[in-house]
């Protein structure tokens, strides 16, 4: 779906609503920005897959809350994990956070004698300041990686029926020699 015909008022939305949604995803991109220029050791730009823009960030593996039986968070710190990656995908229309998603990531790094990382599941994490998808995982060391993310079609219903064909194809973005810092926050 190109970007022109998801912004095409219909009987589910009006302009207003359109507009809001952009204002939410223009926000969410400088969040966004924030995170990948500032906050992360390392972030790529932005890639257009399909319906979605897809950006990664990376740190060092940090502890993270666990929800456990009866409704209890345990704070859960790093083990043998020396990276969290971090994967944004946002809507290509209007810059929302798309949920809910199946996102896979793979790491090949450029030494040829280390082994590829993955592919492993990135799953949604809440963050106080941007929703994003995420995991603590272990890789060989610092250095020079190829990532690539796959992103399933999602099974979530899509209202609108002028606006809501998309998000049905099975995408993937590779971010070529990125740099991995490791260690634990």
């Amino acid at each position: 779906m190109s970007q022109d015909a998801a912004k095409t008022t219909s009987d589910e939305v009006d302009d207003r609503q359109l507009e809001l949604a952009k204002a939410e995803g223009e926000a969410y991109t400088r969040s966004l920005d924030y995170m990948i220029e500032v906050v992360a050791d390392a972030g790529g730009d932005m890639r257009t897959a399909g319906d979605y823009v897809v950006g990664y960030a990376q740190e060092e593996a940090e502890g993270m809350y666990r929800l456990e039986s009866e409704g209890e968070g345990e704070w859960v710190e790093p083990d043998d994990e020396n990276c969290h990656l971090e994967v944004a995908v946002t809507d290509a229309a209007d810059g929302r956070f798309v949920p809910e998603l199946d996102v896979q990531a793979t790491l090949d790094p450029a030494d040829d004698d280390a082994d590829t990382v993955g592919p492993f599941e990135v799953p949604f994490v809440w963050h106080p300041g941007l929703f994003h998808y995420g995991t603590n995982l272990e890789v060989p060391g610092e250095g020079e990686y190829d990532l690539t993310i796959e992103i399933d079609p999602p099974t979530f219903m899509r209202h609108d029926e002028a606006n809501g064909d998309r998000y049905g194809e099975r995408v993937e973005v590779t971010f070529e020699e990125i740099e991995i810092e490791t260690g634990q926050d």
